[in-house]
C-alpha cells in the first residue's frame, strides 16, 4: 500500500474536500484526484462519496480510516527516532580488533570517541580466531588477513610494520647483533603458532629459525612486555615500540609490513552509530599513517 497514497486519504478525511486536503500536502487537485483514484483501484472500492461540497466517507473508507491512521502514527515515530539518530549517534557498536592494536591503540582512541558521544556505548573486544558479523558477534571489525569470501564491507585501513627490537638492558648482558647469523647467540621472544589466528602473524617464524632459544607469549601485548623485561628480541609494532624509551631497533634493515583491513557487514553498515565509529577509526589511521608506517 502506498504511503504517498494513504497519506492523500487521511488529508482528504480529515479536511472534507480535495482542495484544501491539496493545499495542505502541497499538491495540486488533480495529483490528489490522481492519487485517490489510485489507492481506491488497489483496495478494489470506494472509500469517498464526492459531492459539489465536499467529500464524505464510505463505509469502506470508515473501516481504512483506523488503520491507515495507526500507520500514520508507525511512520512519524519511525521518522523521529531516525531524525534524531541523525542529530546524535546512539546505542551500542561492538568493535572487534587484534590484542596489541585495541589496547595500544585503538583504546584511547575510542575512548576519546565515545566521550563526544553521550548516548554511544562502544564495546572494544580482542578479536578471536574466529568471528562473525552475521551473527553480530562484532558491529565493526579489524582484521589482519583479506577475507575472500563472506558477504562483507571492506576497506583498507593502513599498512603498518614490525621491527626487531630489544631491552637495553637485554643488549648491554648480551651484545648487540650486527647479522642475522649473530642472532643464534640470543634469546627471541615470538608468538605460539596454535594461537596464530592469521596468516600475517607467520613472521615468528623468522626469529624461531635463527635464535638459540625462544619464550613464546600468545599475544602482542604479552611478548611486548616481555622484550621489554629483557627477556629476548622480539619482532613487534613499530607504532607499539614508539612509546617505549627503553628499547631499541635491531638489525635495523629488517622489517616486516602487513596491513590493517576494516570489516562490517552490509545490513547495519549505514546505521548511524556504526557510521560515526567507522568514520572516525579511517580519519584516524589516516592521520597516523606515519606512526604505523615510520619511515
Amino acid at each position: 500500500m502506498n504511503w504517498d497514497h494513504l497519506q492523500t486519504f487521511l488529508a482528504v478525511a480529515r479536511h472534507g474536500q480535495m482542495l484544501e486536503a491539496g493545499r495542505k500536502l502541497g499538491l495540486n487537485h488533480a495529483t490528489v484526484a490522481r492519487r485517490l483514484e489510485c489507492l481506491e483501484a488497489a483496495l478494489g472500492t470506494a472509500l469517498f462519496h464526492r459531492r459539489p461540497n465536499g467529500s464524505s466517507l464510505t463505509e469502506a473508507g470508515e473501516r481504512l480510516l483506523p488503520v491507515a491512521e495507526r500507520i500514520e502514527a508507525d511512520v512519524l515515530s519511525v521518522t523521529a527516532r531516525m531524525r534524531a539518530e541523525e542529530a546524535e549517534p546512539s546505542g551500542t557498536v561492538r568493535i572487534g580488533a587484534p590484542d596489541g592494536l585495541g589496547n595500544l591503540f585503538l583504546a584511547r582512541e575510542l575512548g576519546a570517541l565515545s566521550c563526544q558521544h553521550a548516548k554511544l556505548v562502544i564495546e572494544l573486544v580482542p578479536l578471536p580466531r574466529s568471528f562473525s558479523l552475521s551473527k553480530r558477534e562484532a558491529d565493526l571489525a579489524i582484521g589482519l588477513d583479506r577475507p575472500v569470501d563472506g558477504r562483507l564491507i571492506l576497506s583498507k585501513l593502513t599498512d603498518y610494520s614490525l621491527s626487531l627490537y630489544a631491552s637495553r638492558r637485554y643488549l648491554e648482558q648480551s651484545g648487540m647483533p650486527e647479522t642475522t647469523r649473530e642472532l643464534a647467540g640470543h634469546a627471541a621472544v615470538i608468538g605460539v603458532d596454535d594461537y596464530a589466528y592469521a596468516s600475517a602473524l607467520d613472521y615468528s617464524a623468522f626469529l624461531q629459525s635463527r635464535c638459540r632459544r625462544a619464550f613464546r607469549c600468545a599475544g602482542a601485548i604479552g611478548q611486548l612486555e616481555a622484550v621489554k623485561a629483557g627477556v629476548g628480541i622480539g619482532i613487534l609494532h613499530d607504532f607499539a615500540a614508539a612509546d617505549c624509551a627503553d628499547l631499541v631497533r635491531v638489525l635495523p634493515e629488517t622489517r616486516f609490513q602487513r596491513s590493517y583491513w576494516l570489516m562490517s557487514h552490509p545490513d547495519s553498515h549505514e546505521a548511524r552509530r556504526i557510521v560515526a565509529c567507522r568514520d572516525f577509526i579511517v580519519r584516524r589511521f589516516r592521520e597516523e599513517r606515519a606512526r604505523f608506517l615510520p619511515v
